[in-house]
């Protein structure tokens, strides 16, 4: 996969890109991120991105200009590839686990990150998704555009040392991911469940589809409205109601 960013702030980039999972998968050439500052596409003398809005009103907005020339340098460097252009804005759709498995799916991303007040609306021309990363007004769209392509470039073959991890995680299922447990089996009294050290993996996987049930009920029921439940799930739910009500 590659993956632009489109910001005013490059510097932010440097750490977070060059991490934990995201550093081995660039050093694994699993995934390219080329980060710009989109300051240098600016036509003026000034590289000024940002002008007052027609009409009057606080703050200053992005301007169209240095947005579409660092798009189309983008597009001249590679011209083979099919890009999904992700403008990052409070309005934008909730970005979620689903968002990130169809970002993963992709050849090319592109984000871009506003700052200021906001942005001129022809901007959103040129984008193929408006996405935000919660209900709430960060500074600029840097972190947001982070967080995004963590959550997407961790769901790439072969970035995580096990493939299925990342189909369990929470949220990949619908579910809450159930507890887990490492040695020892016994710390000051605290005992790992029993079925999970006798080896009937059967058994294991039943506890473990149980236990995601419980925690998903207890802390997210909402997202239990949305599931299609199976026979055995609709069963477990209800033992597991009355386990909890008794």
């Amino acid at each position: 996969m590659k993956i632009d960013v489109l910001t005013l702030f490059p510097k932010m980039f440097e750490g977070p890109m060059n991490e934990s999972i995201l550093g081995k998968a660039k050093q694994r050439e699993l995934v390219e991120v080329n980060v710009h500052n989109f300051r240098d596409f600016s036509d003026n003398k000034h590289q000024q991105v940002d002008d007052y809005p027609y009409g009057g009103g606080a703050g200053m907005l992005l301007k169209v200009q240095p947005i579409d020339d660092a798009l189309a340098h983008i597009n001249e460097q590679s011209p083979e590839t099919k890009k999904r252009v992700i403008l990052l804005d409070p309005a934008g759709i909730p970005f979620n686990q689903k968002v990130a498995e169809e970002f993963s799916e992709e050849e090319h991303l592109v984000f871009i990150c506003g700052h200021y007040e906001g942005y001129d609306e022809r901007i959103r021309s040129l984008v193929t998704d408006e996405v935000s990363l919660g209900d709430y007004v960060l500074t600029g769209g840097e972190l947001g555009a982070m967080v995004m392509i963590d959550a997407t470039v961790r769901l790439l073959p072969e970035v995580l040392g096990n493939d299925e991890s990342a189909v369990t995680d929470s949220h990949s299922t619908g579910l809450l991911e159930h507890p887990h447990y490492t040695r020892p089996a016994d710390y000051k009294g605290m005992r790992v469940p029993e079925v999970l050290t006798n080896g009937n993996h059967k058994l294991i996987d039943e506890w473990r589809l149980k236990e995601s049930l419980r925690r998903t009920y207890l802390r997210r029921p909402e997202m239990l409205e949305k599931l299609d439940m199976s026979a055995q799930m609709i069963k477990m739910l209800e033992q597991i109601k009355q386990e909890e009500n008794a």
